[in-house]
């Protein structure tokens, strides 16, 4: 188990990193888009990237379930390591690897199928129900978990494409949980949703993370500084400075990262 301090001032508490960057950079061709990122992901904690746009927040995020093998262009070198195991190995199966590390984008993209089958179209396809009562709570279960259950209980049956912003939302996230991850990427997930809506995913994201790790890229640092335990700043590649979330926002150690919080750049 790796285990790492939470604050450098003797603070002998110890937590366990879920995943473990080091070294990593990211070329699109000859562009450098991310620059020796090292950082510790902890288990069960909301962990938030922040950054002004074109910092490399996003190409971060899908480095972790390997998004950007999907880019022709795209070169990743360094370690991820999940529960100890490099993601980039070449033995990795990426199907796996995309079950265990889900991901909810910035719009909703449900598909167009009925909620019930939004949901159980990913447990289908990894065989993790073996007939169709145990399909049903987990379709159930899932929504639940997402908050959403009570709002869709008896129209599982008409399309997802039909629900508000927020609801389709949380049913990006229903449909993420269903297949059992054991991290939770989220891009922008409340960008494109009003102020209820958003709170709404704030407060799913506090109750998600006794059973998910999540990693959350925003560019609210209302929004970071609402939901995250931990809090990573990135800046034209690098990431600048990491920590615990309280500590960064109050009293942060780069003058980039303070000149970031207080509005003077971004």
């Amino acid at each position: 188990m790796v285990t790492y301090t939470v604050n450098e001032d003797n603070n002998p508490d110890t937590v366990k990193a879920k995943i473990i960057v080091d070294k990593v950079s990211v070329a699109y061709g000859d562009h450098l888009a991310l620059n020796d990122i090292a950082l510790d992901i902890i288990s069960n904690k909301v962990t938030a990237l922040i950054g002004p746009s074109g910092c490399g927040k996003t190409t971060f995020l899908r480095c972790i379930n390997r998004m950007n093998d999907l880019i022709g262009s795209c070169k990743v070198t360094g370690s991820i390591l999940l529960d100890g195991y490099d993601i980039y190995a070449p033995e990795v199966d990426v199907e796996v690897l995309r079950r265990k590390v889900g991901m909810v984008f910035q719009k909703p993209n449900p598909f167009p199928k009925s909620i019930y089958d939004n949901i159980a179209y990913g447990v289908k396809i990894h065989g993790l129900a073996s007939d169709k009562e145990e399909l049903d709570a987990i379709v159930e279960q899932s929504l639940v978990r997402a908050g959403l259950f009570e709002e869709v209980a008896d129209r599982l049956d008409v399309s997802g494409t039909s629900l508000s912003g927020g609801q389709q939302q949380r049913l990006c996230i229903a449909r993420a949980i269903a297949i059992s991850p054991d991290v939770i990427l989220m891009d922008e997930p409340c960008s494109a949703l009003d102020p209820i809506a958003t709170a709404k995913i704030e407060e799913l994201i506090h109750e998600l993370k006794e059973r998910y790790t999540i990693v959350i890229v925003t560019h609210s640092m209302q929004q970071a500084a609402r939901v995250s335990d931990y809090t990573a700043f990135f800046h034209e590649g690098d990431l600048v400075e990491k920590g615990e979330t309280s500590a960064l926002f109050t009293n942060p150690n780069d003058k980039r990262t303070e000149a970031y919080i207080t509005g003077r750049i971004g």
